[in-house]
């Protein structure tokens, strides 16, 4: 149901029912982004404001443009600058409802905060629906002197000292229409707030020109950078040092699989390492696998004769406690990281948040 009413968000369902039920969710949409208009104004006169700096990232739409990957790389960035660092996220689709901390394991994070518990040494990553309880917790336990909250566009009750955007560059608004007629979480117009938008994933988009003219008309004081999701290797899931260099696989045939916000941007990236793709499988973003899963991906794989499998660091983040026998199959994760084109110029903004 959600993949048939994601298709017609996305145009991509045409007839004449169809026309139909789009009518019925334009309408939807248009009550939808009243109320949203409504809850930014409230929320806005009781923001509550943090002893600390907050950074904020998030998108203005559905699916995946990045996110988890500019947090990485701001948390990063920061503490390799003395920063005290804290990210807070909502954990989304995790199986233990409780505040929970990086020491936890995936039930209690969910993907994303386990894969940057793991990544980022540390960097305490606070998993809590109610952000300004994850701000406070991050002030009083470990001192911090700045949150990055993960997706925190619509966090419409938090006084953010920034708002870092990301907008996929290959499909920046969809077909310009709120939830559930199209994949807008609020109006365009709210792209006002942004301090710096970060184009992602411009290696898989022709021309960025057009985009950033119109986020230029719509907000002239905002920074606008590009950037690309770069490999860096591969990595098999169970024994995450053993590396395989990025150009190992070249010539050969993979089977994918995948359920995140944005599979095309992964299964391109696998086609731009000159990777043939003999299968790939897509799931429901932050899917949850079940050993029935991956042995039907299993079987698949070894009825084509192919000895590879390639996922993401996220879907690696959800099948690494399951146990089960590959045989001679190959079960590898794509490493990537976050590359921002005038780098400096990012930092340079970063920086003029802590007084000197």
């Amino acid at each position: 149901m959600k993949s048939y009413i994601y298709n017609l968000a996305t145009d991509k369902s045409r007839g004449f029912f169809t026309g139909i039920i789009k009518l019925f969710l334009f309408i939807l949409s248009f009550v939808y982004g009243l109320v949203v208009r409504i809850l930014i104004l409230i929320f806005h006169l009781f923001r509550y404001s943090p002893d600390c700096k907050v950074i904020g990232v998030g998108n203005i739409t559905l699916g995946g443009t990045g996110k988890t990957a500019l947090v990485e790389f701001l948390a990063r960035f920061l503490k390799g600058q003395g920063k005290s660092i804290a990210i807070i996220s909502r954990g989304y689709k995790r199986k233990a409802k409780v505040s929970a901390l990086s020491t936890m394991d995936y039930d209690f994070l969910g993907d994303e905060p386990y894969m940057l518990s793991k990544k980022l040494k540390g960097i305490p990553v606070i998993v809590e629906a109610q952000r300004i309880k994850g701000i406070k917790k991050a002030i009083k336990d470990y001192a911090v002197d700045t949150v990055i909250l993960d997706d925190a566009f619509q966090q419409w009750g938090i006084r953010k000292d920034m708002e870092v955007v990301t907008i996929d560059a290959a499909n920046p608004f969809g077909n310009k229409f709120m939830i559930p007629r199209g994949i807008l979480r609020e109006p365009i117009s709210s792209l006002k707030r942004a301090d710096i938008f970060i184009l992602t994933k411009t290696n898989l988009s022709a021309n960025t020109a057009s985009l950033k003219d119109a986020l230029r008309n719509l907000n002239r004081r905002a920074l606008i950078l590009e950037s690309e999701h770069r490999p860096l290797a591969f990595y098999d899931i169970f024994r995450p040092e053993d590396l395989f260099a990025i150009g190992s696989l070249k010539g050969k045939t993979a089977v994918l699989f995948s359920g995140i916000g944005d599979p095309g941007s992964f299964e391109k990236l696998i086609l731009s390492l000159g990777i043939k793709i003999g299968l790939s499988f897509r799931f429901p973003d932050h899917h949850h696998y079940s050993l029935k899963d991956l042995q039907k991906i299993i079987q698949s794989s070894q009825g084509k004769s192919i000895d590879t499998i390639i996922t993401t660091e996220k879907d690696a983040a959800r099948i690494c406690d399951l146990q089960f026998a590959t045989c001679s199959l190959r079960l590898l994760a794509l490493r990537i990281e976050l590359s921002v084109r005038d780098e400096q110029r990012f930092n340079d903004r970063l920086l003029k948040l802590y007084p000197l």
